[in-house]
């Protein structure tokens, strides 16, 4: 688009945002017509759709669309475009709850639609989504150091699956300020190395800095040791509303240029192209 060449000719370009969300989910606000304003007023490039995917069986969570409801979640996508005219381009994606034995399902879902990218996430620990407020009575009776343990476990699995273009919030299980003494690296190393090996990219998420956490998502020494191992990088607002879209971003891409980051990802129908990080 001969936006994005002004842009850059002009060392003006933001990244992406590529994890937003929509009221599908029951927890976010907002039209498509007022985020697709929204991410042109921040100068992004490309706008992302990418909300919380259904997951079997059915209703599963309170916090996601229904199987049922993703003719509309198409519909929103194609709203979104309409909106966005020659203006801005918009990707479409879901975020992906990373569950034992949820691969054929994400198989199908992949299916779907001419997605631009998959994100996964790790939300549930067992039966439990551990970042949920109604259960944060939960962390004082936990042995922290396990579930750490078992998350990074997990977020490994799911980087070695190879089903996602894009892994979300890495250390999610920060977010209410629960996090073993100590080096945190004996965490870090076997998820890195999984994600290294696999091809995905991590992201920036920014929404942690508005959590009990007050930081991003993931800490400055998981952005480190991923930059040191070749992982490619995304920044994302996570977006539950209109006036979060890209909300950060300055600051995401200083974290992103002191671990070393020197370029960020875009996705178009699931391949992948690097875009310097002005």
């Amino acid at each position: 688009m001969q936006i994005d060449t002004i842009r850059r000719k002009n060392n003006h370009a933001m990244p992406a945002d590529y994890h937003t969300h929509t009221p599908l989910c029951k927890h976010a606000t907002g039209e498509p017509e007022q985020y697709v304003a929204a991410a042109i007023a921040a100068g992004l490039d490309e706008y992302g759709i990418s909300d919380h995917a259904p997951c079997r069986p059915e209703p599963f969570d309170d916090w996601r669309m229904l199987e049922s409801e993703l003719p509309d979640y198409f519909q929103w996508i194609e709203r979104a475009k309409q909106a966005a005219g020659d203006k801005i381009e918009i990707r479409a994606g879901m975020e992906c709850d990373w569950i034992k034995g949820c691969e054929p399902f994400i198989g199908e879902l992949s299916k779907k639609y001419d997605w631009d990218y998959l994100i996964g996430s790790v939300h549930y620990l067992g039966s439990w989504d551990f970042d949920n407020p109604k259960w944060l009575g939960k962390w004082a009776e936990t042995d922290v150091d396990a579930v750490w343990t078992e998350y990074w476990k997990t977020y490994a699995e799911m980087a070695e699956s190879g089903l996602f273009d894009i892994l979300a919030h890495p250390d999610l299980v920060k977010k209410f300020s629960y996090a073993p003494e100590g080096d945190l690296d004996r965490f870090y190393d076997p998820a890195i190395e999984a994600i290294a090996a696999n091809g995905s990219v991590i992201e920036i998420n920014t929404a942690g800095l508005h959590k009990p956490c007050a930081e991003a998502y993931p800490a400055p020494r998981f952005i480190e040791l991923a930059r040191s191992a070749g992982i490619g990088l995304v920044i994302s607002s996570d977006a539950h509303a209109p006036a979060e879209v890209a909300r950060d971003f300055p600051f995401a891409r200083e974290l992103a240029k002191a671990a070393g980051y020197r370029e960020t990802q875009k996705f178009n129908k699931r391949s992948r192209t690097s875009e310097p990080l002005y």
